[in-house]
């Protein structure tokens, strides 16, 4: 119980990220998180529906993590704690599906709305601090200009409040303290003299005591594990099973040449 309680749940946390930025009086450190990210100045933030529906009843409805209407253009935000596998493909659809039903409206195709994807991943196979990706020939000739991905590399981020390197951390600070915890966002308030930081940090620390949230956590982190033990056992016992058929097997096998021999 006294675990359950003492823990904190950073920004890393999808849900913890919409808790703390999905907010009316979260905007201005939304603004200056989505700035450093796209060097670029937002206004007039408009939040969107999380859930896109689909035309198709086959198909899964689609849920952000943050959705956005800006001065700009559209935003998607996706919080990605993990790599699996189908990452790439499964955020491509979300952007996919936002840029098809932009594209749409009105009574021609145009390029007039930009629609960007934002992906503060963790477990990136990247080098860079942020990978841009476009859609692009082989000789950087742009096929549409109004739609762009961006991965941040959450680890690297990490790294360079690990460096200490004061110039880095104040570049990066509104990533850096998505994932810092109340000790670290202290350090961090103190270093840069930032406001916006030490809102960050207060908002964070109020979503944290927050008794639903804590309640939709604990029963989250509940179900997770449950489909970790009961996948743990399915492959324990797929495993279980076919050593006993191979041994099965190999008895068989022994046994029809050994009769085969015999009868040689």
């Amino acid at each position: 119980m006294s675990e359950t309680i003492s823990k904190f749940y950073t920004c890393r946390n999808d849900r913890a990220f919409k808790e703390v930025f999905m907010k009316e009086e979260s905007k201005d450190i939304l603004t200056k998180l989505l700035e450093s990210i796209l060097d670029v100045k937002i206004e007039d933030i408009e939040f969107l529906n999380l859930e896109r529906n689909v035309d198709n009843i086959h198909v899964r409805r689609k849920h952000f993590d943050l959705f956005l209407q800006t001065n700009i253009g559209k935003i998607q935000v996706e919080v990605n704690a993990e790599k699996p596998n189908y990452l790439h493909p499964r955020n491509a659809s979300f952007i996919f599906d936002t840029y098809s039903h932009e594209v749409k409206k009105g009574d021609e195709y145009n390029e007039d709305t930009l629609v960007i994807q934002i992906n503060l991943s963790y477990s990136l196979s990247i080098e860079e601090l942020v990978r841009i990706y476009k859609v692009r020939d082989e000789d950087g000739n742009e096929y549409i200009k109004n739609l762009i991905i961006y991965d941040i590399n959450m680890d690297k981020i990490k790294d360079i409040w690990y460096s200490k390197s004061r110039n880095e951390i104040e570049k990066y600070k509104y990533l850096i303290m998505l994932d810092l915890n109340q000790e670290e966002l202290k350090t961090l308030e103190e270093l840069s003299q930032d406001r916006s930081v030490d809102k960050y940090m207060k908002t964070l620390e109020e979503v944290n005591q927050n008794p639903d949230f804590r309640e939709f956590m604990s029963a989250e982190e509940d179900n997770r594990k449950i489909e970790n033990s009961l996948r743990r056992e399915a492959i324990e016992k797929g495993l279980a099973e076919g050593l006993e058929q191979g041994i099965e097997q190999g008895i068989e096998q022994g046994s029809t040449e050994k009769a085969i021999e015999i009868a040689r």
